[in-house]
Protein backbone atom coordinates (compact mmCIF):
# COMPACT_ATOMS: atom_id res chain seq x y z
CA UNK A 1 0.00 0.00 0.00
CA UNK A 2 1.24 3.79 -0.61
CA UNK A 3 2.23 5.90 1.99
CA UNK A 4 0.30 8.76 2.47
CA UNK A 5 1.58 12.60 3.87
CA UNK A 6 -0.97 14.53 5.37
CA UNK A 7 -1.17 18.41 5.52
CA UNK A 8 -2.94 21.22 5.76
CA UNK A 9 -2.30 25.15 4.68
CA UNK A 10 -2.87 27.22 8.36
CA UNK A 11 -0.42 28.57 9.69
CA UNK A 12 -1.10 30.17 12.87
CA UNK A 13 1.98 32.13 12.98
CA UNK A 14 1.28 33.33 9.67
CA UNK A 15 -1.85 35.03 10.77
CA UNK A 16 -0.50 37.41 13.35
CA UNK A 17 -4.51 38.24 14.78
CA UNK A 18 -4.54 34.42 15.56
CA UNK A 19 -0.95 33.70 16.83
CA UNK A 20 -1.19 36.38 19.72
CA UNK A 21 -4.50 34.94 21.07
CA UNK A 22 -1.93 31.48 21.64
CA UNK A 23 -4.96 29.09 21.31
CA UNK A 24 -4.79 26.94 18.27
CA UNK A 25 -7.01 24.11 16.92
CA UNK A 26 -5.23 21.02 15.36
CA UNK A 27 -6.48 20.31 11.45
CA UNK A 28 -9.49 18.29 12.66
CA UNK A 29 -10.53 17.26 9.13
CA UNK A 30 -7.27 16.22 8.77
CA UNK A 31 -7.04 14.31 10.96
CA UNK A 32 -10.66 12.73 9.93
CA UNK A 33 -9.08 12.28 6.33
CA UNK A 34 -6.19 10.53 7.47
CA UNK A 35 -7.55 7.97 9.92
CA UNK A 36 -10.32 7.25 7.03
CA UNK A 37 -7.27 6.36 4.61
CA UNK A 38 -5.43 3.89 7.69
CA UNK A 39 -8.18 2.36 8.26
CA UNK A 40 -8.24 1.23 4.83
CA UNK A 41 -4.78 0.00 4.65
CA UNK A 42 -2.41 2.70 3.90
CA UNK A 43 0.54 4.12 5.46
CA UNK A 44 -0.05 7.48 6.98
CA UNK A 45 1.77 10.24 8.52
CA UNK A 46 1.28 13.72 9.57
CA UNK A 47 2.56 17.31 8.71
CA UNK A 48 0.99 19.73 10.95
CA UNK A 49 1.56 23.45 10.20
CA UNK A 50 -0.47 25.02 12.68
CA UNK A 51 2.55 26.00 15.10
CA UNK A 52 5.05 26.25 12.18
CA UNK A 53 5.94 29.47 10.16
CA UNK A 54 7.75 28.24 6.82
CA UNK A 55 6.47 25.59 4.22
CA UNK A 56 9.72 24.62 3.40
CA UNK A 57 9.59 23.14 7.09
CA UNK A 58 7.85 20.29 4.99
CA UNK A 59 11.02 19.35 3.22
CA UNK A 60 12.50 16.95 5.66
CA UNK A 61 9.41 15.10 6.27
CA UNK A 62 8.96 14.25 2.29
CA UNK A 63 12.74 13.51 2.64
CA UNK A 64 12.20 11.05 5.59
CA UNK A 65 9.09 9.80 5.02
CA UNK A 66 9.22 9.94 0.83
CA UNK A 67 5.19 9.66 0.28
CA UNK A 68 3.56 8.41 -2.89
CA UNK A 69 1.29 11.42 -1.98
CA UNK A 70 1.27 14.49 -0.68
CA UNK A 71 -2.35 15.13 0.26
CA UNK A 72 -2.67 19.14 1.86
CA UNK A 73 -6.20 18.76 3.02
CA UNK A 74 -7.30 21.99 5.08
CA UNK A 75 -9.25 22.04 8.45
CA UNK A 76 -12.90 22.41 7.51
CA UNK A 77 -13.90 22.78 10.38
CA UNK A 78 -11.56 25.89 10.83
CA UNK A 79 -13.68 29.17 9.94
CA UNK A 80 -10.42 30.54 8.80
CA UNK A 81 -10.41 28.31 5.86
CA UNK A 82 -12.76 29.51 4.80
CA UNK A 83 -11.54 33.35 4.21
CA UNK A 84 -8.94 31.86 1.69
CA UNK A 85 -6.30 34.07 3.67
CA UNK A 86 -3.42 34.50 0.90
CA UNK A 87 -0.90 34.20 2.97
CA UNK A 88 -2.30 30.93 3.22
CA UNK A 89 -2.88 30.51 -0.38
CA UNK A 90 0.92 30.97 -0.91
CA UNK A 91 1.88 29.02 1.75
CA UNK A 92 0.00 26.03 0.09
CA UNK A 93 1.25 26.67 -3.51
CA UNK A 94 4.74 26.73 -1.92
CA UNK A 95 3.82 23.27 -0.31
CA UNK A 96 2.73 22.05 -3.90
CA UNK A 97 5.74 23.03 -5.66
CA UNK A 98 7.97 21.22 -2.91
CA UNK A 99 5.77 18.23 -2.78
CA UNK A 100 6.66 18.27 -6.41
CA UNK A 101 10.03 18.12 -6.44
CA UNK A 102 10.01 15.36 -4.37
CA UNK A 103 8.27 13.08 -7.10
CA UNK A 104 4.74 13.22 -4.43
CA UNK A 105 1.45 13.10 -6.34
CA UNK A 106 -0.22 16.45 -4.60
CA UNK A 107 -3.68 16.19 -3.83
CA UNK A 108 -5.47 19.27 -2.27
CA UNK A 109 -8.79 19.57 -0.87
CA UNK A 110 -9.86 23.27 0.64
CA UNK A 111 -12.26 25.82 0.51
CA UNK A 112 -10.25 27.68 -1.75
CA UNK A 113 -8.94 25.06 -3.66
CA UNK A 114 -12.44 24.53 -4.49
CA UNK A 115 -13.51 27.82 -5.37
CA UNK A 116 -10.06 28.72 -7.21
CA UNK A 117 -9.27 25.85 -8.62
CA UNK A 118 -7.46 26.92 -11.61
CA UNK A 119 -4.95 28.66 -9.77
CA UNK A 120 -4.08 25.77 -7.65
CA UNK A 121 -3.43 23.45 -11.05
CA UNK A 122 -1.45 26.07 -12.32
CA UNK A 123 1.03 25.84 -9.59
CA UNK A 124 1.10 21.85 -9.83
CA UNK A 125 -1.73 20.13 -7.97
CA UNK A 126 -2.64 16.92 -9.50
CA UNK A 127 -5.79 16.74 -8.63
CA UNK A 128 -8.01 19.14 -6.30
CA UNK A 129 -10.85 17.63 -4.18
CA UNK A 130 -14.32 19.18 -4.46
CA UNK A 131 -16.30 19.85 -1.18
CA UNK A 132 -16.14 17.12 1.63
CA UNK A 133 -13.44 14.81 0.83
CA UNK A 134 -12.91 11.71 2.75
CA UNK A 135 -14.19 9.08 0.53
CA UNK A 136 -13.19 11.09 -2.47
CA UNK A 137 -9.77 10.64 -1.40
CA UNK A 138 -10.36 7.05 -0.85
CA UNK A 139 -11.58 6.01 -3.95
CA UNK A 140 -9.19 8.70 -6.12
CA UNK A 141 -5.96 7.04 -4.66
CA UNK A 142 -7.43 3.41 -4.64
CA UNK A 143 -8.01 4.37 -8.67
CA UNK A 144 -4.17 5.50 -8.90
CA UNK A 145 -2.77 2.70 -6.93
CA UNK A 146 -4.43 0.08 -9.40
CA UNK A 147 -3.55 1.64 -12.41
CA UNK A 148 -7.21 2.59 -13.17
CA UNK A 149 -8.61 5.56 -14.63
CA UNK A 150 -9.76 7.92 -12.17
CA UNK A 151 -11.18 9.97 -14.53
CA UNK A 152 -14.67 9.18 -14.02
CA UNK A 153 -14.27 9.74 -10.10
CA UNK A 154 -17.14 12.61 -8.60
CA UNK A 155 -15.84 15.16 -6.93
CA UNK A 156 -12.21 15.79 -8.27
CA UNK A 157 -10.76 18.48 -10.59
CA UNK A 158 -7.66 17.64 -12.63
CA UNK A 159 -5.98 18.35 -15.95
CA UNK A 160 -6.99 16.03 -18.88
CA UNK A 161 -3.47 14.02 -19.57
CA UNK A 162 -4.54 14.16 -22.98
CA UNK A 163 -5.56 17.40 -24.24
CA UNK A 164 -4.51 19.50 -20.80
CA UNK A 165 -8.26 20.96 -20.44
CA UNK A 166 -9.41 21.40 -17.11
CA UNK A 167 -11.77 18.48 -16.09
CA UNK A 168 -14.45 18.99 -13.42
CA UNK A 169 -15.92 16.29 -12.63
CA UNK A 170 -19.64 16.19 -11.03
CA UNK A 171 -19.39 16.62 -6.89
CA UNK A 172 -19.76 13.93 -4.53
CA UNK A 173 -22.80 13.83 -2.12
CA UNK A 174 -21.92 14.22 1.62
CA UNK A 175 -21.86 11.73 3.81
CA UNK A 176 -25.35 11.41 5.92
CA UNK A 177 -23.96 8.75 8.39
CA UNK A 178 -21.32 10.32 10.12
CA UNK A 179 -20.38 7.61 12.47
CA UNK A 180 -19.45 5.44 9.63
CA UNK A 181 -16.12 7.52 10.02
CA UNK A 182 -13.98 6.15 12.07
CA UNK A 183 -12.40 8.35 15.33
CA UNK A 184 -10.19 10.85 14.07
CA UNK A 185 -6.48 10.09 14.45
CA UNK A 186 -5.66 12.22 17.48
CA UNK A 187 -2.46 10.00 17.63
CA UNK A 188 -0.52 12.18 14.68
CA UNK A 189 -0.66 15.33 16.64
CA UNK A 190 1.99 16.46 19.36
CA UNK A 191 -0.23 17.49 21.78
CA UNK A 192 2.29 18.16 24.51
CA UNK A 193 3.25 21.15 21.81
CA UNK A 194 -0.26 22.68 21.47
CA UNK A 195 -0.46 22.24 25.42
CA UNK A 196 2.79 24.75 25.74
CA UNK A 197 0.70 27.25 23.31
CA UNK A 198 -1.67 27.66 25.35
CA UNK A 199 -0.23 27.86 28.72
CA UNK A 200 0.25 31.37 27.55
CA UNK A 201 -3.08 32.27 26.82
CA UNK A 202 -5.59 33.37 29.56
CA UNK A 203 -7.32 29.75 29.11
CA UNK A 204 -7.13 26.27 30.27
CA UNK A 205 -5.64 23.66 27.56
CA UNK A 206 -9.08 23.38 25.29
CA UNK A 207 -8.97 20.72 22.16
CA UNK A 208 -11.58 20.99 19.12
CA UNK A 209 -14.73 18.54 18.36
CA UNK A 210 -17.15 18.57 15.55
CA UNK A 211 -20.36 16.84 16.77
CA UNK A 212 -21.49 17.42 13.01
CA UNK A 213 -21.21 18.85 9.61
CA UNK A 214 -22.99 21.98 7.35
CA UNK A 215 -25.67 24.31 8.41
CA UNK A 216 -29.29 24.65 6.21
CA UNK A 217 -29.68 27.98 7.02
CA UNK A 218 -28.99 30.30 4.25
CA UNK A 219 -27.73 33.56 5.35
CA UNK A 220 -26.71 35.21 1.96
CA UNK A 221 -22.69 36.42 2.91
CA UNK A 222 -22.44 32.75 4.39
CA UNK A 223 -20.64 30.51 2.05
CA UNK A 224 -20.33 26.16 2.33
CA UNK A 225 -18.06 24.94 0.45
CA UNK A 226 -17.15 22.12 2.11
CA UNK A 227 -19.95 20.57 4.11
CA UNK A 228 -23.08 22.56 1.64
CA UNK A 229 -26.06 23.34 2.53
CA UNK A 230 -27.37 19.98 3.96
CA UNK A 231 -26.70 19.30 7.92
CA UNK A 232 -25.66 15.79 9.41
CA UNK A 233 -25.18 15.18 12.70
CA UNK A 234 -22.69 12.32 14.76
CA UNK A 235 -24.36 10.33 17.67
CA UNK A 236 -24.39 11.45 21.08
CA UNK A 237 -22.69 8.18 21.79
CA UNK A 238 -20.34 9.02 18.38
CA UNK A 239 -19.22 12.09 20.36
CA UNK A 240 -18.75 11.21 24.02
CA UNK A 241 -17.04 8.41 22.76
CA UNK A 242 -14.30 11.00 21.50
CA UNK A 243 -14.32 13.21 24.45
CA UNK A 244 -13.84 9.95 26.74
CA UNK A 245 -10.43 9.22 24.33
CA UNK A 246 -9.39 12.55 24.77
CA UNK A 247 -9.77 13.37 28.46
CA UNK A 248 -8.03 9.55 29.20
CA UNK A 249 -4.97 9.87 26.35
CA UNK A 250 -4.01 13.89 26.69
CA UNK A 251 -6.19 15.04 30.10
CA UNK A 252 -7.90 17.60 28.29
CA UNK A 253 -11.77 18.51 29.89
CA UNK A 254 -12.16 21.87 28.15
CA UNK A 255 -13.46 21.30 24.39
CA UNK A 256 -14.33 23.71 21.18
CA UNK A 257 -17.84 22.37 19.65
CA UNK A 258 -16.72 23.92 16.63
CA UNK A 259 -19.40 23.20 14.49
CA UNK A 260 -21.12 25.78 12.28
CA UNK A 261 -24.36 25.41 14.47
CA UNK A 262 -24.45 22.93 17.55
CA UNK A 263 -26.99 20.96 18.69
CA UNK A 264 -29.49 21.82 15.58
CA UNK A 265 -30.69 18.00 15.51
CA UNK A 266 -33.91 17.86 17.48
CA UNK A 267 -33.48 16.66 20.79
CA UNK A 268 -29.69 16.00 20.35
CA UNK A 269 -28.75 18.18 22.95
CA UNK A 270 -30.78 15.94 25.73
CA UNK A 271 -29.56 12.67 24.47
CA UNK A 272 -25.54 14.28 24.54
CA UNK A 273 -26.09 15.41 28.08
CA UNK A 274 -27.65 11.61 29.45
CA UNK A 275 -24.99 10.25 27.75
CA UNK A 276 -22.64 12.49 29.54
CA UNK A 277 -24.46 11.42 32.76
CA UNK A 278 -24.39 7.62 31.85
CA UNK A 279 -20.64 7.54 31.75
CA UNK A 280 -19.95 9.96 34.31
CA UNK A 281 -18.13 12.19 32.30
CA UNK A 282 -17.62 16.08 33.22
CA UNK A 283 -16.97 18.72 30.80
CA UNK A 284 -16.58 22.40 29.86
CA UNK A 285 -16.98 23.70 26.36
CA UNK A 286 -18.29 26.35 24.03
CA UNK A 287 -20.18 26.09 21.25
CA UNK A 288 -21.11 28.86 18.42
CA UNK A 289 -25.56 29.02 17.72
CA UNK A 290 -28.53 30.70 16.58
CA UNK A 291 -30.63 32.67 18.64
CA UNK A 292 -33.50 31.66 17.81
CA UNK A 293 -32.06 28.04 18.36
CA UNK A 294 -31.48 28.68 21.73
CA UNK A 295 -34.91 29.57 22.56
CA UNK A 296 -36.77 26.40 21.66
CA UNK A 297 -37.71 23.99 24.63
CA UNK A 298 -35.24 24.16 27.17
CA UNK A 299 -32.15 23.78 25.42
CA UNK A 300 -30.61 26.56 27.69
CA UNK A 301 -31.09 24.59 30.62
CA UNK A 302 -29.58 21.59 29.11
CA UNK A 303 -26.98 23.07 27.78
CA UNK A 304 -25.74 24.41 30.82
CA UNK A 305 -26.29 21.24 33.24
CA UNK A 306 -24.13 19.69 30.71
CA UNK A 307 -21.32 21.96 30.83
CA UNK A 308 -22.02 24.48 28.62
CA UNK A 309 -19.74 27.59 29.83
CA UNK A 310 -20.03 30.34 26.78
CA UNK A 311 -22.21 30.63 23.46
CA UNK A 312 -21.05 32.66 20.44
CA UNK A 313 -24.56 33.57 18.81
CA UNK A 314 -23.96 35.57 15.38
CA UNK A 315 -25.83 38.86 16.62
CA UNK A 316 -24.40 40.39 13.70
CA UNK A 317 -26.39 44.08 14.04
CA UNK A 318 -29.13 45.02 15.63
CA UNK A 319 -30.57 46.89 13.46
CA UNK A 320 -33.57 44.59 11.75
CA UNK A 321 -33.34 46.15 8.22
CA UNK A 322 -30.08 44.60 8.20
CA UNK A 323 -31.07 41.26 9.67
CA UNK A 324 -33.48 40.69 7.35
CA UNK A 325 -30.95 42.30 4.10
CA UNK A 326 -28.84 39.19 5.29
CA UNK A 327 -31.58 36.77 4.91
CA UNK A 328 -30.36 35.73 8.52
CA UNK A 329 -33.50 34.46 9.60
CA UNK A 330 -33.42 35.89 13.63
CA UNK A 331 -35.32 39.07 15.13
CA UNK A 332 -33.30 41.42 17.45
CA UNK A 333 -35.66 40.90 20.06
CA UNK A 334 -34.01 37.56 20.09
CA UNK A 335 -30.94 38.70 20.32
CA UNK A 336 -32.33 40.49 23.77
CA UNK A 337 -34.04 37.11 25.36
CA UNK A 338 -31.54 34.95 24.51
CA UNK A 339 -28.74 36.92 25.88
CA UNK A 340 -30.70 37.36 28.73
CA UNK A 341 -32.04 33.63 29.31
CA UNK A 342 -28.00 32.72 28.97
CA UNK A 343 -26.86 35.25 31.59
CA UNK A 344 -29.71 33.51 34.39
CA UNK A 345 -28.26 30.48 33.58
CA UNK A 346 -24.86 31.17 34.35
CA UNK A 347 -23.64 30.54 30.65
CA UNK A 348 -21.57 33.30 29.24
CA UNK A 349 -22.55 34.86 25.73
CA UNK A 350 -20.63 36.66 22.88
CA UNK A 351 -21.34 38.18 19.84
CA UNK A 352 -20.34 37.91 16.20
CA UNK A 353 -20.75 41.05 14.74
CA UNK A 354 -20.69 42.48 11.30
CA UNK A 355 -20.02 45.87 9.85
CA UNK A 356 -20.22 47.16 6.46
CA UNK A 357 -23.05 45.29 4.97
CA UNK A 358 -24.71 46.67 1.97
CA UNK A 359 -27.55 49.46 2.95
CA UNK A 360 -26.14 49.95 6.30
CA UNK A 361 -26.00 53.39 7.71
CA UNK A 362 -25.11 55.20 11.24
CA UNK A 363 -28.52 54.86 12.10
CA UNK A 364 -27.73 50.70 11.59
CA UNK A 365 -24.46 51.34 13.16
CA UNK A 366 -25.20 53.50 16.84
CA UNK A 367 -28.34 50.34 17.22
CA UNK A 368 -25.62 48.23 17.13
CA UNK A 369 -23.25 49.76 19.56
CA UNK A 370 -26.30 50.84 22.09
CA UNK A 371 -27.11 46.72 21.93
CA UNK A 372 -23.38 46.02 23.09
CA UNK A 373 -23.60 48.36 25.90
CA UNK A 374 -27.13 47.50 27.19
CA UNK A 375 -26.64 43.59 26.87
CA UNK A 376 -22.86 43.66 27.86
CA UNK A 377 -22.11 40.44 26.55
CA UNK A 378 -19.00 38.86 27.79
CA UNK A 379 -17.18 38.98 24.56
CA UNK A 380 -17.51 40.50 21.22
CA UNK A 381 -15.63 39.80 17.96
CA UNK A 382 -16.18 42.61 15.05
CA UNK A 383 -15.53 41.87 11.21
CA UNK A 384 -16.70 43.83 8.26
CA UNK A 385 -18.67 41.68 5.83
CA UNK A 386 -16.51 39.46 3.59
CA UNK A 387 -17.81 38.22 0.08
CA UNK A 388 -17.14 34.67 -0.26
CA UNK A 389 -17.63 32.28 -3.70
CA UNK A 390 -20.50 30.96 -3.97
CA UNK A 391 -22.64 33.61 -1.71
CA UNK A 392 -25.69 35.69 -3.27
CA UNK A 393 -23.85 38.73 -0.66
CA UNK A 394 -20.55 38.06 -3.38
CA UNK A 395 -22.71 38.21 -6.64
CA UNK A 396 -23.79 41.42 -5.58
CA UNK A 397 -20.38 42.99 -5.24
CA UNK A 398 -18.35 41.14 -7.11
CA UNK A 399 -18.03 43.74 -10.09
CA UNK A 400 -15.71 45.60 -7.18
CA UNK A 401 -13.46 42.91 -6.52
CA UNK A 402 -11.23 43.43 -9.29
CA UNK A 403 -8.34 44.98 -6.96
CA UNK A 404 -8.42 42.98 -4.07
CA UNK A 405 -10.75 39.86 -3.90
CA UNK A 406 -9.15 37.48 -0.27
CA UNK A 407 -7.93 39.47 2.86
CA UNK A 408 -4.10 38.50 3.80
CA UNK A 409 -4.56 37.46 7.07
CA UNK A 410 -7.85 37.70 9.56
CA UNK A 411 -6.74 41.14 10.69
CA UNK A 412 -6.74 42.56 7.16
CA UNK A 413 -10.46 44.55 7.78
CA UNK A 414 -9.97 45.85 4.08
CA UNK A 415 -13.22 46.25 2.74
CA UNK A 416 -13.25 44.85 -0.55
CA UNK A 417 -16.26 46.32 -2.30
CA UNK A 418 -18.04 49.99 -2.72
CA UNK A 419 -19.96 50.19 0.73
CA UNK A 420 -21.01 52.99 2.74
CA UNK A 421 -17.74 53.91 4.00
CA UNK A 422 -14.11 53.28 3.71
CA UNK A 423 -11.32 50.36 4.76
CA UNK A 424 -10.55 53.65 7.16
CA UNK A 425 -13.76 54.09 8.89
CA UNK A 426 -14.65 50.58 9.54
CA UNK A 427 -10.92 50.07 10.94
CA UNK A 428 -11.40 52.71 13.66
CA UNK A 429 -15.02 52.03 13.78
CA UNK A 430 -13.86 48.09 15.27
CA UNK A 431 -11.45 49.84 17.23
CA UNK A 432 -14.21 52.43 18.65
CA UNK A 433 -16.46 49.59 19.52
CA UNK A 434 -14.30 47.79 21.30
CA UNK A 435 -13.83 50.65 23.72
CA UNK A 436 -17.16 51.42 23.77
CA UNK A 437 -17.38 47.97 25.05
CA UNK A 438 -15.21 48.43 27.95
CA UNK A 439 -16.30 51.47 28.79
CA UNK A 440 -19.70 50.10 29.80
CA UNK A 441 -18.57 46.83 31.46
CA UNK A 442 -15.57 48.61 33.29
CA UNK A 443 -18.40 51.19 34.32
CA UNK A 444 -20.97 47.66 35.35
CA UNK A 445 -18.34 46.16 37.40
CA UNK A 446 -17.57 49.94 38.97
CA UNK A 447 -21.64 49.76 39.94
CA UNK A 448 -21.01 46.54 41.88
CA UNK A 449 -17.49 46.93 43.65
CA UNK A 450 -19.08 47.36 47.39
CA UNK A 451 -22.36 44.94 46.59
CA UNK A 452 -20.02 42.03 45.06
CA UNK A 453 -16.66 40.55 45.79
CA UNK A 454 -14.45 42.07 42.40
CA UNK A 455 -11.87 39.82 40.50
CA UNK A 456 -8.78 40.58 39.38
CA UNK A 457 -9.78 40.89 35.87
CA UNK A 458 -12.66 43.13 36.75
CA UNK A 459 -10.74 45.08 38.86
CA UNK A 460 -8.37 45.85 36.11
CA UNK A 461 -11.26 46.54 33.82
CA UNK A 462 -11.81 48.78 36.30
CA UNK A 463 -8.76 50.86 36.47
CA UNK A 464 -8.31 50.87 32.07
CA UNK A 465 -11.05 53.46 32.19
CA UNK A 466 -9.06 56.06 32.89
CA UNK A 467 -7.61 54.78 29.44
CA UNK A 468 -10.55 53.92 27.61
CA UNK A 469 -12.50 57.23 28.35
CA UNK A 470 -10.35 60.14 27.02
CA UNK A 471 -9.16 57.60 23.95
CA UNK A 472 -12.92 56.70 22.78
CA UNK A 473 -13.62 60.88 23.30
CA UNK A 474 -11.13 61.62 20.32
CA UNK A 475 -12.27 58.23 18.36
CA UNK A 476 -15.65 59.27 18.06
CA UNK A 477 -14.56 62.69 16.54
CA UNK A 478 -12.47 61.09 13.43
CA UNK A 479 -14.99 58.62 13.29
CA UNK A 480 -17.23 61.27 13.00
CA UNK A 481 -14.68 63.11 10.02
CA UNK A 482 -14.51 59.90 8.29
CA UNK A 483 -18.21 59.54 7.66
CA UNK A 484 -18.64 62.67 6.52
CA UNK A 485 -15.52 62.48 4.17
Amino acid sequence: MSNILFSHSYYYRLDPKQWKNKTPFPPLGTLYAASLMRQNGYKVDLFDTNLLNSPLSVIPKLQQFQPDYLVIYDDGFNYLTKMCLTKMREACFEMIAIGKQHHAIVIVCSSDSTDHYEKYLEKGADYILQGEGEYILLELIKALDSKQTAASLSGIIFKDPDTQHTRINPKRTVIQHLDELPQPAWDLVNIPDYKAIWQKSKYPFTLNIATTRGCPYKCNWCAKPIYGNRYNAHSPEYIVRQIAYLKEQFGVSRFWMCDDIFGLKPNWVQEFGKELDRQKITIRYYIQSRVDLLLKEDTISVLAKSGLEEVWVGAESASQKILDAMDKGTTVAQIYEATRLLKSKKVSVAFFLQFGYLTENQEDIQKTIAMVKELLPDNIGISVSYPLPGTKFYDKVKEDLKLKSNWSDSDDLDMMFHGTYSSEYYRKLQRLVHKEYRISQGISFLKNIFNDSVNRTQLKSILKLGYYIPSTYIDRYRIKALAKS
